[in-house]
């Protein structure tokens, strides 16, 4: 990988600026189509039929949306440690937030993954401190036993995960989230802080918990077609209106003019085949089709315009290094992502992706049969699926074939062998683990398993 520096046209004009502050809306679990907002003005489902998400809409229309915006990895530990560092899950080795046991009936057997994020790892929030950035990550951390200060976190709520100790009026801590953001951003605006602030939030993770006045309300709106669930539709609600709550203490303040707020998800939302709320994509979470990996971004600042798509490939990790440029924090050392700044200033032909592809990589079984050892590799329109245990590969076309419906690996040969060429020389870059055979592994019990 290559070392990042900012543009030397850029440096100047950057350094005059006064320093932004910095919001990030860090969703658990949201897909794509979890929000009333349109994820690509070409695609009319690509907003839900059932959920109603005003303050997301509203931010939406005053900034930038990305249609083809991806996590770094399908499940949120992988994904929030990329995010944090701009590195990918497999360059970290933190691929899975589970043990990774290998029973009898895995014909692999997982790598020793990474469990708690390294301190010798630079965050975003140690990036921006050096800058006299005042820094907050609250809500859920999820990424070992440190805690958030180990990592430039000046405020946080420890080392948490999962469990929200939410209440029956503040569901999944939703509110009280938003309610110590709006403390530490009124506290910096007082002081004259420039400031990073991460609202990790529990919700749209399971388990479902909302306020009863949103469920009362959802019960009386017409079901769509691929959601339907009341609960759901009602916590989904209950954070789209702490969301409206932020951004109105950020106008209170006067912020506005000078602080880019940034949404997303850290992987998709859940997907199974008798459920398939991420129509119309493929999967959900765990997996590397589109429905586990594609999610909503959304971004609005300085200069951005209004109601604008960006139908790039983008990716989580691209995070760190776009708020590094805007900080002017000039050199973010190695990583995977690159600034999405010039795409957001409606500069797309500045815009320079260090590296030529997108990496996932998962070497580990999950939960249910479609979380199992897989790689994949975006590149422009094509993106390549392998299946790690049976080394078979699979071929799409997502500007035509969004739901990964029709597989191009056998009409297509050349295309898919350039991509696992591809894939192969960009898991070795990163020193990628990978599984490897099983010496316990038993078929009888794996046909017994599938019964």
């Amino acid at each position: 990988m290559k070392k990042l520096l900012l543009p030397l046209f850029l440096i100047s004009a950057v350094a005059l600026a006064q320093p932004p502050n910095i919001v990030f809306i860090l969703v658990d679990d949201m897909g794509w189509t979890g929000t009333s907002s349109l994820m690509d003005p070409q695609i009319d489902n690509s907003k839900s039929d059932f959920y109603q998400t005003p303050s997301i809409d509203k931010l939406a229309k005053e900034g930038m949306c990305f249609s083809r915006a991806y996590s770094p990895g399908s499940l949120c530990t992988p994904s929030r440690a990329a995010i944090l560092t701009g590195k990918t899950p497999a360059e970290l080795h933190m691929t899975t937030p589970g043990g990774g046991h290998v029973q009898a009936y895995h014909k692999l057997a997982s790598p020793t993954h990474i469990k708690d994020l390294p301190t010798s790892e630079i965050t975003i929030a140690e990036a921006l401190k050096e800058k006299g950035y005042s820094t907050a990550h609250l809500g859920k951390w999820h990424l070992g036993h440190g805690n958030p200060g180990e990592h430039g976190f000046d405020v946080h709520d420890g080392s948490t995960g999962n469990e929200s100790g939410g209440t029956k009026s503040n569901p999944k801590d939703i509110f009280g989230i938003t309610e110590r953001a709006c403390a530490f951003m009124e506290q910096q605006a007082k002081e004259g802080n420039p400031f990073y602030l991460q609202l990790s939030h529990y919700a749209v993770h399971s388990p479902i918990e909302a306020l009863d006045a949103s469920k009362s309300t959802f019960s009386e709106v017409q079901k769509g077609e691929r959601h339907s669930d009341v609960d759901y539709a009602a916590m989904t609600f209950d954070l789209d209106a702490s969301i409206g709550t932020l951004l109105d203490k950020i106008d209170e303040l006067k912020l506005r003019d000078n602080t880019y707020v940034v949404f997303m998800s850290d992987n998709g939302a859940g997907g199974k085949p008798r459920n398939p709320q991420n129509l119309p994509l493929a999967g959900g979470k765990g997996s590397f089709y589109e429905g586990g990996i594609r999610v909503p971004l959304i971004i609005r600042g300085p200069k951005i315009e209004a109601s604008s798509f960006c139908r790039e490939n983008v990716t989580g990790c691209d995070l760190f290094p776009t708020f590094c440029e805007w900080a002017s924090v000039l050199d973010v050392g190695t990583i995977a992502g690159s600034s999405i700044a010039p795409l957001l200033a409606g500069q797309p032909s500045s815009f320079q992706r260090l590296e030529e592809s997108l990496l996932f990589h998962y070497p580990h079984y999950g939960q249910g049969p479609a979380q199992k050892p897989q790689s994949a590799i975006i590149q422009g329109n094509y993106k390549l699926l392998k299946d790690l245990e049976t080394g078979t590969t699979q071929l799409f076309n997502l500007e035509t074939d969004l739901s990964e419906e029709n597989d191009l690996s056998i009409k297509m040969p050349e295309k898919a062998e350039q991509l696992g060429k591809l894939l192969d020389i960009q898991l070795k870059k990163v020193n990628a683990q990978k599984p490897t055979q099983n010496p316990n592994y038993d078929p009888d019990v794996e046909s017994n398993t599938r019964r």
